[in-house]
């Protein structure tokens, strides 16, 4: 219910950061606030052979819509478990039926039917959106994150005051304005691709593509609402981006009991490379993994102008909490074989994927894991990030356009 209620996709594909969101939304609904490590329990993510306490199933139920844990069971079970009696009763013969009753059943049906007649005019299908009936612009102010974009619109024309602007395909983002102004501000905390949407009356009338880039190589380390932002000389040097497990606690956030993720950023610095085209390929560490951190979950994203690539990287007996997201093609380790993509760790481990003929092929230490179908559609990569859970390292980064390279990096 909680799934369907969030309306985020296989829960399977969940990253790190949709059970902090999660943890968020929890809080600003019920008040108590479970830890994205619970959640990720609760939800299968982390082994754990406890039962959930009662504060916890009580929060969630509440989450859900009922009362409370018990309360929840029992409209469940009820409705679920109710049994149909083993034999039909008699049924007895009618008695005549008197005038004041034949009435008072007909005015009944008629009040029954009315009724119905207004809740099904209700549920029609709301007219077709003319498009050419609403305006909607978008205009970053700077490359530096954070960023500020100013929205200008013109929804005049919508039926109701039910209008909304919605930062990306995140429906958690989305900001109830006035159809009678025309301007709105909103702040990005994160770079990457977006598509920013004009809502009216639930139908997304108006859709932008956003680029919100950086300036050159970004670092930060997760939190919510805003991450913590790292300046240059913390993270990069002449061969390598690297963040310690050290310089991360220096920044007051701790790695136990549960770790943070670090994320290394680079979107819209080289020219866009067609995806049907492309050939990448990168050296990557995880340097943590201690406590919860034990699987070293790491992540490549190759941001394009559409959906986008996401390698994972784990230790090797944790393949099954991984996915991988192929523009159009998720898989997870819950219903496929991604044991190629796990690894030890111990030295660095080199990560490529590139496009053959109609598909796209990826590759872990020179050997290829896995095959997914190249889109038909025109998609281009316009930039990288890599996440790391507690803490990790990246060097030898190639990007090129047929034979061509587009973008090279720490040699």
């Amino acid at each position: 219910m909680i799934e369907q209620k969030l309306d985020w996709g296989d829960s399977a594909a969940w990253q790190s950061r949709d059970f902090e969101n999660l943890q968020q939304l929890i809080l600003d609904e019920t008040g108590v606030s479970l830890s994205a490590s619970t959640l990720r329990r609760v939800w299968g993510r982390v082994t754990y052979n406890s039962l959930p306490s009662t504060t916890t199933l009580d929060t969630l139920a509440r989450f859900a819509g009922a009362v409370n844990w018990r309360q929840f069971v029992k409209e469940h079970t009820d409705h679920n478990n109710a049994a149909a009696p083993a034999d039909p009763l008699p049924v007895p013969k009618p008695a005549k039926q008197q005038p004041a009753r034949l009435v008072w059943m007909l005015a009944a049906s008629v009040m029954i039917s009315l009724t119905l007649l207004g809740i099904f005019a209700l549920k029609k299908t709301p007219p077709p959106v003319k498009e050419s009936d609403y305006q909607f612009a978008v205009k970053p102010v700077t490359r530096t994150i954070p960023n500020s974009v100013i929205f200008t619109y013109d929804a005049v024309a919508a039926p109701t005051d039910s209008v909304y602007i919605q930062q990306s395909w995140d429906k958690r983002r989305r900001t109830l304005v006035s159809k009678n102004q025309h301007t709105h501000t909103s702040v990005y905390y994160e770079p990457g691709f977006y598509l920013a949407k004009l809502v009216a009356d639930n139908q997304v009338v108006k859709e932008i593509p956003l680029l919100i880039p950086t300036d050159g190589w970004l670092a930060t380390i997760s939190k919510t609402p805003v991450p913590v932002y790292l300046p240059a000389a913390a993270f990069m040097n002449k061969t390598m981006l690297r963040l310690p497990a050290e310089a991360v606690t220096a920044h007051n956030m701790p790695l136990q009991p549960e770790a943070p993720d670090v994320y290394f950023y680079n979107v819209g610095n080289f020219n866009p490379v067609p995806l049907s085209e492309f050939a990448f390929s990168v050296r990557i560490k995880n340097e943590y993994g201690e406590g919860a951190a034990a699987c070293r979950l790491t992540t490549i994203t190759l941001v394009t102008d559409d959906s986008p690539i996401i390698i994972p990287l784990s230790a090797k007996g944790c393949v099954s909490e991984i996915g991988l997201l192929s523009v159009d093609q998720m898989v997870s380790g819950k219903q496929a074989d991604l044991s190629g993509f796990g690894v030890d760790f111990l030295d660095w481990v080199q990560v490529g994927c590139k496009s053959i003929g109609k598909t796209i092929e990826y590759s872990v230490n020179g050997k290829t894991v896995y095959t997914c179908a190249l889109p038909e559609r025109p998609v281009h990569i316009v930039g990288m990030i890599y996440r790391f859970r507690g803490a990790g390292a990246v060097k030898d980064i190639n990007l090129y356009q047929q034979d061509k390279p587009v973008f090279r990096a720490f040699f």
